[in-house]
């Protein structure tokens, strides 16, 4: 089995109005429920969209430095997070297009070392 990390970055989504998120609620939510069913979720959740909200850890220097905010600012930032185990390629593949279509935004797949 090999993990997956399928992913988002916040600005992939788009800009929709809120009734438009209410519709993705449903799908996402039984993607979700899929997954568990199928025995393959580790872990899935959105990420907090204010910035001001972060917080990074830097020990680089020798010595731990916890500092307010993002680490660095980007102009794109994680959204939100899916973790699989699932025996192959394929079936990672499959799952990443049910979270894209659930989700209604691309999503990006990587496998976890």
């Amino acid at each position: 089995m090999t993990q997956y990390a399928i992913y988002f970055n916040q600005q992939w989504v788009g800009d929709h109005p809120a009734e438009w998120f209410q519709t993705r609620v449903e799908p996402s939510t039984a993607v979700v429920r899929d997954m568990e069913a199928a025995g393959v979720l580790v872990f899935a959740g959105g990420l907090e969209e204010n910035l001001a909200d972060a917080f990074s850890a830097d020990a680089t220097s020798g010595s731990v430095s916890i500092t307010d905010g993002p680490y660095t600012e980007t102009a794109e930032y994680l959204g939100g997070i899916t973790i699989i185990d699932v025996p192959d390629l394929e079936t990672a593949k499959v799952w990443a297009g049910r979270v894209a279509e659930g989700c209604g935004w691309p999503q990006e797949v990587r496998v976890i070392r």
